[in-house]
């Protein structure tokens, strides 16, 4: 069974329709890319799955684990184990790493009908997440993302990841704005999380961070819908080609 089924998905923007029938189906274990040129609805996917305002779905199905997300809140749908990594992580001055971070586990527990974690618990976890993804434990007391920079941002959208442990990850260009080392740490930290229980939908413009995250299936997004699907060698010929023979250009 499909962890994630999306079909004839319609999504609008400001009244603009951006998605115009997108279809896909994403299994336990398996990693998606999802590429494509600018304004093609990459990043308008991942975030009306997630639930964020201003995202309407106007027709088709996203079924998650069997469940119609359109008729979950967004915080039912994290608890319910969907991971959104934002494209532009947002500050949140005067609530630390590990305030915001225990919260989230907690209330994640909660709903499953686990006991909460001790702080000692807590934190030797965190601590070891964060030293494994070369942030430095300061980190963990400062505010969200606050002064951080665009590597720390998204590492630290990783470190939340493998903290909440989703079943479905997606990943809004996790790679934006990210130096070679950078790019590394955070394939490392994905790969960590792939198990053949959960799954990764994984958006990027470039074929470089797919030198050390290999994907399952790569699908091509022009115009709102999936203009062609392949295998991990898609994404290379999409470097020498670009995108302009599968629209006509």
């Amino acid at each position: 069974m499909s962890l994630l089924d999306i079909s004839r998905l319609v999504v609008s923007v400001d009244d603009k329709e951006i998605l115009k029938g997108l279809d896909l189906q994403v299994n336990p274990g398996e990693v998606h890319a999802i590429m494509g040129p600018n304004g093609s609805g990459k990043s308008t996917l991942t975030n009306a799955l997630a639930g964020r305002d201003g995202y309407t779905i106007k027709h088709g199905q996203a079924l998650f684990d069997s469940t119609d997300l359109t008729e979950l809140e967004p915080e039912e749908r994290s608890h319910a184990g969907l991971f959104l990594a934002f494209q532009y992580p947002v500050e949140i001055p005067g609530v630390t790493n590990m305030e915001f971070l225990k919260t989230s586990v907690d209330s994640h527990r909660e709903i499953k009908g686990l006991q909460e974690l001790t702080a000692v618990e807590f934190m030797r976890n965190l601590r070891n997440l964060a030293k494994r993804l070369e942030l430095n434990p300061d980190f963990l007391k400062r505010g969200v993302n606050e002064s951080f920079s665009g590597g720390e941002k998204k590492r630290n959208e990783i470190l939340q990841m493998l903290c909440l442990n989703p079943r479905l990850a997606l990943l809004d260009e996790t790679d934006s704005g990210l130096d070679i080392d950078a790019l590394q740490i955070v394939a490392k930290g994905i790969n960590e999380f792939r198990t053949s229980t959960n799954a990764v939908v994984l958006v990027t413009h470039y074929q470089r961070l797919l030198n050390y995250i290999t994907p399952d299936f790569v699908h091509v997004l022009i115009e709102g819908r999936i203009a062609k699907s392949g295998d991990a060698t898609l994404a290379l010929e999409l470097e020498t080609k670009g995108y302009g023979w599968l629209n006509g250009s």
